[in-house]
């Protein structure tokens, strides 16, 4: 592990990959996972390794917990995107006419939000819009304006904060 750490060493990663990929599916399998799944998180886990040999600390772990650790997490991670929820059903045909009382509700509220983001000071309205109305994530939000990821969050929590207490106060 140390030569593929500190000299990229491809054959000995060959070797560290023919050791331990069989061990890992067969880890993976015992644990729940179909072969097809299994095979597709150890290639992930050992991409990972290599990708990764740089973070190797043999004082933290042995070369055996650090790849199992890896692969353990790279079973979670498929788990989680198998489990994502089905979307709800599509009733088909034409919706019902909404409450116009609902419509004149929802109609003020909209107002009131537009009022309350308007007195947002300017860094903070920008990145909501961004957010919420560009669909952007925080981190693309970072790297459009090269703003650090913490202030983005900062000033994005203290504009919601903002909004939420003058939404109540309505």
């Amino acid at each position: 592990m140390t030569r593929i750490r500190d000299q990229q060493d491809q054959a000995a990663f060959v070797e560290l990959f023919q050791h331990f990929a069989p061990r890992v599916k067969g880890f993976l399998m015992r644990s729940g996972l179909e072969a097809a799944l299994a095979e597709e998180c150890v290639q992930e886990a050992m991409a990972t390794v290599w990708h990764k040999a740089h973070l190797f600390d043999p004082s933290r772990a042995s070369v055996a917990t650090w790849v199992f650790t890896i692969a353990r997490n790279k079973k979670i991670d498929a788990l989680r995107r198998q489990r994502r929820p089905e979307p709800e059903e599509l009733t088909w045909g034409p919706e019902s006419e909404p409450d116009q009382a609902d419509v004149l509700v929802l109609q003020e509220e909209t107002q009131h939000l537009g009022a309350a983001l308007a007195t947002l000071p300017a860094k903070q309205r920008e990145l909501i819009e961004k957010a919420y109305f560009g669909d952007l994530t925080h981190s693309e939000i970072a790297e459009q304006t090269g703003l650090p990821l913490g202030t983005i969050k900062s000033r994005i929590r203290l504009a919601l904060e903002r909004l939420r207490h003058s939404m109540k106060q309505k």
